[in-house]
């Protein structure tokens, strides 16, 4: 069974750090591409960043230079630096394998200015 746990949320001021965590289990995270969505209040979810199992990473524009992806066994991080109030938003990551689509319950991120 796949799971996906988020966790490392919460509020921070702008110019701040957070680092979200997303605990798998259920896969082979190493053969996965991963993924880390974000959805602000009233916005439609967005990519993030992501990680292929090749390691190769990949961001949005919004992001580049302050966010990194990474994977440790079985969990996925996202550091976030120099937070933005537009950084506001519950992330949540996602796998997709083909036996399904799935979904972790998000983290909320707060950042005040």
């Amino acid at each position: 069974q796949v799971q996906l746990v988020e966790s490392g949320g919460g509020l921070v001021q702008a110019g701040g750090s957070l680092r979200l965590s997303c605990a798998t289990s259920g896969i082979m995270l190493s053969r996965s591409t991963i993924t880390w969505y974000r959805q602000a209040p009233g916005k439609q979810r967005e990519l993030v960043a992501q990680l292929t199992p090749g390691s190769i990473s990949n961001y949005a524009d919004s992001v580049k230079g302050r966010f990194t992806i990474s994977r440790v066994a079985s969990t996925v991080y996202l550091q976030m630096n120099s937070l933005k109030s537009e950084d506001t938003g519950t992330y949540y990551c996602n796998i997709r394998l083909i036996g399904g689509n799935y979904w972790g319950q998000g983290t909320q991120v707060v950042v005040s200015s």
